[in-house]
């Protein structure tokens, strides 16, 4: 079996608020859910909950148990963050790195690297070391299964390595259910039966454990049980956002350069922007003719999605950085600016940035009901319409013309099985003389571009209308040999043939 690793990251928040504030390490801390006297804790570390601060409390409340708590907010996207660029560190040591849903675990392929670590427990050691240099403590529990390794990695700190599936399997059944990611309410309902180990969990039936606790006790008790494996998923690291464009001639003005920067940037920010993230710095790169290339860098004051903001940035730090220093007497200045490169760094970027950078649809409906409204004021009010069926005897006089005042969006129905459509002409186009026998002669219906008739459908009749003047038609369906289906008539009165519509 494939072996795989999980890294679990405890109370990940509260690591994230520490390496804000690493001051606060030996105080009582906690991360509440906004900064507001009212808020909820939802992390404490030990000497918090030493002082009876628990999750769940109000921060006002906390702080009449512990007056020297410290407690800051850390939002999702800050989690989202930090877990990205922590994906981004663990893909030095193995390319298989997959973030959990749950925050702080991360599941990571041990294949192809027995060559460059002497074992198992030296690669789990650079692992901790490396996340401990960046301010995160760590446990690392090398196994063979999803949740095996999960679960011990809850109750387990620094590095657990197994050897044999079924000893991981018997440690993860004594693991207590208080340590998995379990909704509280169905924790507590599983307590009142006596159900407080991973073992006991296995032992319930799986049908009744679904009707009862809903689908994530199911899940967790497939996991459990074994019955549920899934191949390690590893997220894929996402191409740099780069662009890069190479000036004709040196260009000394930076005022015109700008232009080359923004007609770069628009591409980077929607591709950006496709990612559901925010432009939060931006490198610039430029080669200068007789000084080489020169790196600066931009950030915003916010990820941003705006490039008139960020081109201001980039003005700003480059008349600064780019200011040509004087020649010593008799030497020409420097030229201008020869290459361009820009890359981006992204981060999740907030709904409303999404929305406000969203592409308007190809569809503009005001542009149209302009164009509409010229038309009626140049060729009067029937100028334009649309078509409305009603009920009417012959298929020319089901479709009535009405004025259209204002253009909507098309609302088509989901339909499962596309149907054909059929296109009437306004006018029956009268066909040449036809052969005695339509079905077997070589019709040349509309002449050798769409071939002969391979087959003829019908005749479906349409007669009536005496009342004003008689019809008479056997319409049929013709189909050529190039695979057009027409829809054409026979003019029993007239003794004439005559194409009525195509179908699509």
């Amino acid at each position: 079996m494939d072996r795989l690793a999980c890294v679990s990251l405890p109370a990940f928040p509260l690591q994230i608020l520490f390496c804000r504030h690493p001051e606060w390490r030996g105080a009582p801390a906690a991360v509440v859910e906004e900064d507001r006297p009212q808020s909820q804790v939802v992390w404490v570390n030990g000497h918090a909950r030493r002082a009876g601060v628990l999750p769940g409390l109000r921060y006002a409340a906390a702080l009449a148990l512990a007056p020297t708590l410290r407690a800051g907010a850390v939002s999702s996207s800050q989690v989202i963050q930090e877990r990205d660029r922590l994906t981004a560190r663990l893909r030095r040591f193995t390319p298989d790195v997959e973030p959990a849903a749950e925050y702080g675990i991360f599941w990571i392929g041990l294949r192809g690297l027995e060559r460059l670590y002497p074992s198992p427990a030296r690669w789990a050691d650079t692992i901790r070391a490396d996340l401990r240099e960046a301010g995160f403590g760590a446990t690392v529990v090398i196994g063979f299964t999803r949740f095996g390794t999960y679960a011990v990695a809850q109750v387990s700190e620094g590095t657990r390595i197994f050897h044999d599936p079924a000893h991981e399997q018997t440690v993860a059944l004594d693991v207590p259910l208080a340590r998995l990611a379990i909704a509280p309410a169905v924790r507590e309902s599983l307590g009142k039966l006596g159900v407080t180990t991973v073992s006991a969990l296995v032992r319930l039936p799986d049908v009744g454990l679904l009707e009862r606790f809903g689908t994530d006790a199911y899940r967790l008790h497939q996991m459990a049980a074994g019955e549920q494996r899934t191949a390690l998923r590893p997220s894929v690291e996402p191409n740099p956002v780069r662009r890069r464009l190479a000036l004709d001639a040196p260009e000394p003005d930076l005022a015109r350069c700008l232009f080359v920067f923004k007609h770069l940037l628009d591409p980077m920010l929607a591709t950006l922007a496709a990612r559901g993230e925010a432009l939060a710095a931006l490198e610039v790169r430029v080669k200068l003719d007789g000084r080489g290339w020169q790196v600066e860098r931009v950030r915003p004051a916010a990820p941003t999605l705006d490039p008139v903001q960020v081109l201001e940035l980039v003005r700003l730090r480059l008349e600064t950085a780019l200011r040509p220093p004087t020649p010593p007497a008799g030497q020409p200045s420097s030229g201008g600016i020869t290459d361009v490169v820009l890359e981006a760094d992204g981060l999740p970027a907030a709904p409303e940035q999404l929305q406000f950078f969203s592409v308007h649809p190809r569809r503009d409906l005001a542009a149209g009901n302009r164009a509409l409204a010229r038309l009626r004021a140049e060729f009067g009010e029937h100028a334009v319409v649309r078509a409305r069926l009603r009920d009417g005897h012959l298929p020319e006089a089901r479709i009535v013309w009405e004025p259209m005042v204002a253009l909507a969006m098309p609302q088509p129905a989901a339909v499962l099985r596309r149907a054909l459509v059929r296109r009437l002409f306004v006018r029956p186009t009268p066909l040449a003389a036809t052969p005695p026998h339509p079905r077997n002669d070589g019709w040349l219906i509309l002449g050798t571009t769409y071939g002969a008739v391979v087959d003829l459908l019908g005749p479906h009749i349409v007669s009536g209308g005496w009342w004003v003047r008689e019809v008479d038609r056997a319409y049929h369906f013709a189909q050529t040999r190039r695979g057009d289906l027409l829809w054409v008539y026979h003019d029993r009165l007239r003794r004439r043939w005559f194409l009525h519509g195509l179908v699509e």
